[in-house]
């Protein structure tokens, strides 16, 4: 029998829910999501429990918001939007079954509700999609037959004013800086470059991160002067903001061997420019190797690709041969760098798996989709989390893991620094487990309504000891700068994603 609620209590918990009910309509999801936390504690409702994990959906935090929604239907098996919740938060891990079973119960509940129908046939589709998929899933042809059915696409000059990509002897592209610039200001103008040339070009960037190891050592740069090492720049996941990468270069100088970049993946879905967004980075890391590199997140993968956007806005602006090679590139990507022999960067975390070394990371066969668990799997989607030891993850995937285990990796693998991404932060970058775990996260007003900042983490040598912020002596020492969104062209975020993450 449910605990007795006294009336003071129930009057508070109803306002804290208008309270979260008002945060969540303005974006303020966490805090809507304590707000929520602090009525449970009051009166748990299933109302609650559901809206609370409305919130969680919105962070990203999918498993979070399953366990929520599990309660609210516990306390009401009928409540309807407890199973949307649900439903949603496993569509977003791509456990399509799981979900179906879910939106089948809400519309079994509401025979009526048009919503719900809507859902079920749309997670419906996607299940049999899946299944048609893997039923005629067959060998792909050779690069050198598709580099031959390339060459033969004609481009039509007279139909297309763009900038020509031009090919060597051996017909490798002929890539330089001051053709990138061209394309990005084509770009900057929301054209296209020709579908010939794309492909051609992702060809190109395959062959050359096939080439790169799974862990990649960055040294810091010779100044242009020869007077001493120079900087490296760390920006974390830019999710498609085009005019926001370009920012970035405007604020921190355009990407050279003396001034480079290293990107920690998530560098497509959400934002709607994310094909101009990635290929940016392609071309300028074909252009000029040690002027860029770029590291995979978990929004290389073909599940988020097809839920969030990436995969519509390719099919949009181009074909499925076109994706294709994009997936291709993207599990050649390396997974994890370390700069100047102390700072590891990964996208998403450490794994918790013990001993954990640098070779391991090496030794990693990257040239697949990633596991549901693993190693592979942590480096993409690990969290850092305050208190030692490691939890299941927030997510519904992995697991975060506590200082102890960021000091004793550092330690056992002669490192100062961890440097991650994955997580939006308020001010584009947050430091924690005692300043050794740093996340940086560069999409400013993430999908037009966080209202976060932005920020890059730029690492330099350090000659009086002590790095910024990470106390000790060391290596490396680093600085933060941060920055606010720029206007772009009126198209929203996720205007090409499944309209299943509309719910």
């Amino acid at each position: 029998m449910a605990a007795q609620v006294s009336e003071s209590d129930l009057i508070q918990a109803t306002a804290l829910k208008e309270k979260g009910n008002a945060l969540l309509v303005q974006a303020k999801y966490s805090q809507a999501a304590e707000a929520y936390t602090e009525a449970l504690a009051l009166s748990p409702t299933a109302i609650l429990y559901s809206n609370r994990a409305q919130a969680l959906i919105k962070l990203e935090a999918y498993g979070a918001a399953i366990l929520d929604a599990i309660e609210a239907i516990t306390l009401d098996p009928t409540y309807i939007k407890a199973y949307y919740r649900r439903g949603s938060s496993y569509f977003a891990l791509s456990k399509f079954k799981l979900a179906l079973k879910d939106f089948k119960k809400a519309h079994t509940y509401a025979p009526q509700d048009a919503d719900a129908l809507k859902k079920y046939k749309e997670c419906d589709k996607r299940v049999k999609e899946e299944a048609f998929l893997a039923a005629i899933e067959t060998e792909t042809i050779s690069d050198q037959q598709l580099s031959t059915n390339i060459e033969n696409i004609v481009v039509d000059l007279s139909k297309y004013d763009g900038p020509v990509l031009q090919c060597d002897a051996e017909n490798k592209p002929v890539v330089t800086m001051e053709w990138v610039k061209t394309v990005i200001e084509h770009f900057r103008a929301q054209k296209l470059l020709h579908r010939k040339f794309v492909c051609q070009l992702l060809l190109a960037a395959k062959d050359l991160f096939m080439q790169l190891p799974s862990l990649v050592h960055i040294p810091l740069p010779t100044k242009a002067d020869g007077s001493g090492p120079g900087t490296v720049t760390v920006c974390g996941d830019t999710h498609g903001q085009f005019y926001d990468l370009l920012n970035v270069f405007e604020i921190g100088g355009f990407p050279s061997e003396e001034n480079p970049y290293l990107f920690n993946g998530d560098f497509v879905d959400r934002g709607s420019f994310s094909f101009e967004n990635v290929m940016t980075l392609i071309l300028i890391k074909l252009a000029c190797p040690s002027a860029l590199h770029m590291s995979r997140g978990n929004h290389e993968t073909k599940n988020m690709n097809k839920i969030y956007g990436f995969e519509g806005e390719v099919r949009h602006k181009y074909d499925e041969v076109t994706m294709n090679l994009f997936t291709q590139v993207f599990q050649s990507l390396p997974l994890a760098a370390v700069v100047q022999n102390a700072v590891f960067v990964v996208h998403g975390g450490l794994s918790t798996q013990p001993d954990l070394t640098l070779s391991d990371i090496t030794q990693i066969n990257r040239l697949r989709e990633p596991p549901e668990s693993g190693l592979m799997s942590d480096l993409l989607w690990a969290d850092p989390q305050p208190l030692p030891g490691r939890s299941p993850s927030k997510r519904g995937v992995g697991f975060a893991f506590g200082p102890d285990f960021t000091e004793a990796f550092l330690q056992r693998n002669n490192l100062q620094l961890l440097v991650r991404s994955h997580e939006v932060k308020d001010e584009g970058y947050v430091e924690e487990h005692g300043g050794k775990c740093i996340t940086v996260f560069s999409a400013p007003n993430y999908c037009d309504q966080m209202g976060n900042k932005g920020a890059m983490m730029v690492i330099s040598e350090d000659k009086e000891g002590g790095g910024e912020g990470g106390g000790g002596s060391g290596l490396v020492r680093w600085r933060f700068t941060k920055f606010d969104s720029v206007p772009h062209p009126p198209m929203p975020p996720m205007r090409y994603a499944n309209n299943m993450m509309g719910l």
